[in-house]
């Protein structure tokens, strides 16, 4: 049984302006260990599915559909007291930035500790304070017991973020769900987050969903890829099948979008026209008025093509 399953989901949002379809109808499996990475432009529905997993959903948004099996139990049908205990706990989440993760007025210390202390009421306070420096030890933060006394803002970016994994692994989750984790971090700096995560992730058996823009970040790290477009999912396969063979139209753009390290002459491609607002979705396929294959075909959304593992949402995929 996977650990994570996600059937059908719609997330909603119910506005003056009409109803939103952040996410449409996505589904999506995750194994104990597995790293996937659910990849697609800004407003593509990938950060609200991460909400949605979690139930961080506020109004006017709603879950109207579907269901989110972890461990088994349909986390869309629990109460919010039953999220409580999962939060932090069995799920964790690294947010976009880690600036807006960390309360600005209280040490690195006391919010780790807090929550250690919020799950596990036996835990001593010495015992959350000796955890919580071996983990920022583990995450690679120097002079970590020292560090347990600082505030967010006397530790640079990329130590902001390493507190934000290191809080995020402290119970030892199940599921981790990060949420362009790098976006504010300089190259070098993402490259040695991303690296530690994966290891992280590996080292405690975690799974991890990776939520980013960067087709090039899941290409390293992840075992699955789901590329997402206009609240839903238009690829999903293993990470080889999808960078090496992609099959519909959009994973083929992004993978053109990345710069070739051998032609310096070349400008880099990129994918025409933009994506189609949520509240005003074309009738057919979504990608067709960006696509140089579509045809009268395309005036209807086309139906999930199995190819092996591989699933496929488009017409012109034989």
């Amino acid at each position: 049984m996977a650990l994570l399953e996600v059937n059908n989901l719609k997330t909603h949002f119910f506005t003056r302006s009409g109803v939103v379809k952040s996410v449409d109808g996505i589904s999506f499996a995750i194994e104990k260990g597995e790293i996937l990475g659910i990849v697609g432009e800004s407003g593509a529905g990938k950060s609200i599915t991460g909400f949605s997993i979690l139930k961080l959903i506020d109004e006017p948004g709603k879950i109207v559909e579907g269901e989110i099996l972890f461990d088994g139990v349909d986390l869309v049908q629990q109460d919010e007291k039953h999220m409580q205990r999962i939060r932090g706990n069995k799920i964790s989440m690294i947010f976009q930035d880690p600036q807006t993760s960390l309360n600005p007025v209280i040490t690195i210390g006391e919010q780790m500790m807090e929550a250690i202390l919020y799950h596990h009421e036996n835990v001593s306070r010495k015992e959350a304070f000796a955890s919580c420096v071996e983990i920022l030890k583990l995450v690679g933060l120097p002079a970590a017991h020292e560090r347990m006394k600082s505030y967010p803002h006397q530790l640079s970016g990329g130590m902001k973020q390493r507190v934000v994994i290191a809080m995020a692994l402290l119970n030892n989750p199940k599921l981790l769900i990060a949420d362009e984790p790098t976006t504010a971090l300089d190259v070098t700096i993402q490259a040695q987050i991303l690296y530690l995560m994966k290891k992280l992730s590996r080292d405690f058996g975690s799974s991890l969903i990776l939520i980013t823009h960067d087709i090039a970040v899941v290409s390293q790290l992840c075992d699955k890829i789901a590329v997402m477009y206009a609240g839903r999912i238009v690829e999903y396969g293993s990470k080889e099948e999808i960078i090496f063979d992609p099959k519909h139209p959009y994973t083929k753009g992004l993978i053109e979008c990345l710069p070739k390290l051998n032609d310096d002459k070349e400008r880099l491609y990129q994918i025409p026209g933009i994506m189609p607002t949520l509240l005003n979705l074309p009738q057919g396929c979504y990608f067709k008025d960006r696509c140089e294959l579509a045809d009268s075909e395309c005036d209807v959304y086309p139906e999930e093509q199995q190819l092996g593992e591989r699933r496929v949402f488009c017409h012109k995929v034989k």
